[in-house]
């Protein structure tokens, strides 16, 4: 799916707590999901307490964007190496029918990864997609791949937040206090670490900026909303998980929707019809006729509403259709997702995926174009 092209300014006042990379970018910055993976991956390396602006694997951005490279991540996982565009073509087809088959490269993975996530047990990785090596995949063997690839990203995630977690507790007594973060965030921005903590110490006024005041206030409802009962502004490392994570945790995963509806919804139900969820929050554009005239950008939310997001197609989407939408452990939302990711190769309508298919719309799948896939097919194999 692909997402807004259209010239992009401010964010919306509301949706600046969600976006923590809007500190780093200028004022002509665009929504994270416009951003390279390596511009995203620079920014997190600067900033590494700052909660990520784009969360892989899931299928919204933070502010109600839809993720542009949601069917690369959850295809190709954290195996994104060599299908950059100027990769040699022959490696990129080799190494894609290798994710394919497993004929190859693919290696199992070792036991004691099956690690819970979020109450589920993480799959083993390092399967083929053909599961049953037919040479072709059905819905079920991707939903499996969808699945795995997904959990994969929890894995990646929980690492970086034990390392990041370290970072922000200096004492390493388990708990990191809101003062504890709040000092290394102003210090991340250019602050002077020492005087910033005895500024707060000492109940000082800590003359930050207007921009930086209001993320910072935001930054702290998020922090109470992953504060786990009884609240005391202490958060565990589980509990960091969760603010720098919100997919890992139901409750904030609920709390992310509420947000999200609470920036799209027009008329103050609470829910969202078709016409709000193809509008972009107030504010978010610098023209609104760029807007209007983008049919491709409406074609693609209008498809993902229809056809994903309104599950009892009544054409409202409520707050529990978008969270079961969100969640990116829902096997059945990944069952879906995988009919959808099939149906745009699927040229001899079998409703399955075959090699040569892969190959010919491998950028939709590895956001490389590969060249000569009818030909190279049997090449691979």
């Amino acid at each position: 799916m692909t997402s807004r092209q259209a010239p992009l300014c401010g964010l919306a006042p509301r949706c600046l707590w969600l976006l923590g990379a809007v500190l780093l970018m200028d004022a002509s910055a665009r929504p994270a999901n416009h951003s390279s993976a390596r511009e995203r991956v620079g920014s997190r390396e600067e900033n590494e307490i700052l909660p990520p602006d784009h969360l892989n694997g899931v299928k919204l951005e933070m502010d109600g964007h839809l993720n542009r490279d949601f069917h690369q991540e959850v295809f190709l996982g954290k195996d994104t190496d060599g299908f950059e565009q100027d990769a040699e073509p022959r490696r990129s087809r080799r190494k894609l029918m290798a994710i394919f088959s497993n004929h190859s490269e693919g290696q199992p993975t070792l036991p004691g990864v099956g690690a819970k996530l979020r109450g589920r047990p993480a799959v083993w990785s390092g399967l083929p997609v053909d599961l049953n090596t037919d040479r072709r995949i059905s819905a079920k063997e991707m939903q499996r791949w969808i699945m795995e690839k997904t959990a994969e990203h929890f894995q990646e995630a929980i690492a970086e937040s034990k390392a990041h977690f370290r970072a922000v507790d200096p004492d390493g007594d388990g708990h990191v206090s809101w003062d504890e973060y709040k000092v290394k965030f102003l210090a991340s921005k250019g602050h002077d670490e020492r005087e910033v903590a005895d500024k707060i110490q000492n109940k000082w006024d800590l003359n930050v900026d207007e921009e930086t005041q209001e993320v910072l206030e935001n930054l702290k409802d998020r922090w109470y909303q992953a504060d786990n009962p009884p609240p005391d502004l202490l958060l565990t490392e589980s509990e960091f998980l969760s603010f720098l994570h919100p997919e890992h945790s139901r409750g904030m995963l609920q709390f992310m929707v509420k947000e999200i509806i609470r920036d799209l919804d027009q008329d103050g139900d609470k829910k969202l019809s078709l016409s709000e969820f193809i509008s972009l929050p107030v504010g978010t554009v610098e023209n609104q006729q760029g807007q209007d005239v983008d049919d491709g950008w409406v074609r693609d939310r209008k498809r993902e509403f229809e056809e994903l997001i309104d599950a009892n197609r009544d054409g409202i989407v409520t707050a529990a259709e978008l969270e079961d939408y969100m969640d990116p452990m829902n096997e059945f939302s990944a069952l879906n997702e995988a009919k959808q990711m099939i149906a745009v190769a699927d040229e001899n309508q079998n409703h399955c995926l075959e090699p040569e298919e892969v190959l010919k719309y491998s950028e939709f799948f590895t956001g490389s174009k590969l060249v000569d896939y009818a030909r190279s097919v049997h090449e691979e194999f």
